[in-house]
């Protein structure tokens, strides 16, 4: 039995199953997953996957009865070259390009492949623990469109993907912030936020230590949501767990406000749900 107490927004909505998230490249390296504060409301589901054996055993040890964590690489289900970089952050399905780590302070330090090996990777469509996705969280150094590729139609449910986007490509043949919105766009997708940028400092110029940067944007953490724009296109469920990831993941309670006034066109929350949600938030439940 839980000793957590009850979410009032999950009362509030009352949705036939506990969010299903999947984590892609589940390694804690970069602090807490953004889906944490529906994992400690015990709001959610989580699949993750992390191959680097010790990350994966930190996940094990740490892991809730909510959570399950396989050691598959998750792309298209074909074989690669992993290649196992001095900086297990930079170890990728792609090659890291030498000509552009080398304008980055410790890029190309980190980045220096100390292996190569072939690995066979699982398509998302082929996990059996998967029976749906609402949730999906990607970082994977610049493996996130294969992902896309041999996702199937286990996305057709999910309402909300952050995943790693690149501005300057650090890997050989990596899809760009451009490509990818693309291919988010069309399965139904539009950008919600940043939740992180990564900016570098250009060489030669240096700083006093190899994370000073001034303006120049390398990576970031992009989440998209299904398009609200047209809530027509979603369930009633799907606008439910949209909801409670937009509040409790994000703090977007306008998207989160947004979604309520729909489901209480449909009859699907009580008339008077904003007014009760406006209450939640400045209480901060």
């Amino acid at each position: 039995m839980s000793d957590v107490a009850p979410s009032p927004l999950a009362l509030l909505l009352r949705t036939d199953h506990l969010t299903r998230v999947v984590d892609i490249g589940a390694n804690p390296i970069d602090g807490d997953p953004p889906y944490k504060p529906l994992l400690a409301r015990r709001l959610c589901r989580v699949v993750g996957f992390e191959p680097q054996p010790e990350a994966l055993a930190r996940l094990n040890a740490a892991k809730s009865d909510l959570e399950t964590y396989l050691p598959h690489a998750i792309a298209d289900g074909q074989n690669w070259t992993l290649h196992v970089c001095a900086a297990s952050g930079m170890t990728s399905l792609l090659e890291p390009d030498p000509h552009v780590l080398s304008h980055f302070p410790g890029l190309g330090d980190w980045g220096r492949v100390l292996e190569r090996r072939q690995i066979d990777t699982v398509a998302l469509s082929a996990v059996p623990e998967i029976d749906g996705i609402e949730m999906l969280k990607m970082d994977l150094q610049g493996g996130e469109r294969a992902v896309l590729d041999g996702a199937g139609d286990t996305l057709s449910a999910a309402v909300c993907i952050q995943l790693e986007v690149s501005f300057v490509p650090l890997y050989k043949g990596q899809a760009t912030y451009g490509d990818m919105d693309l291919a988010l766009r069309a399965k139904g997708f539009i950008p919600h936020m940043m939740a992180s940028t990564s900016r570098r400092m250009i060489l030669p110029m240096r700083g006093p230590d190899v994370y000073t940067a001034l303006n120049q944007l390398v990576e970031g953490d992009a989440v998209y949501v299904r398009n609200f724009l047209q809530p027509e296109a979603m369930t009633t469920e799907q606008l439910k767990h949209l909801v409670l990831i937009a509040h409790y993941c994000y703090r977007s309670f306008d998207l989160a406000l947004n979604g309520l006034h729909h489901l209480a066109q449909r009859g699907a929350v009580p008339a008077d749900a904003a007014g009760q949600y406006l209450r939640i938030v400045q209480t901060g439940g």
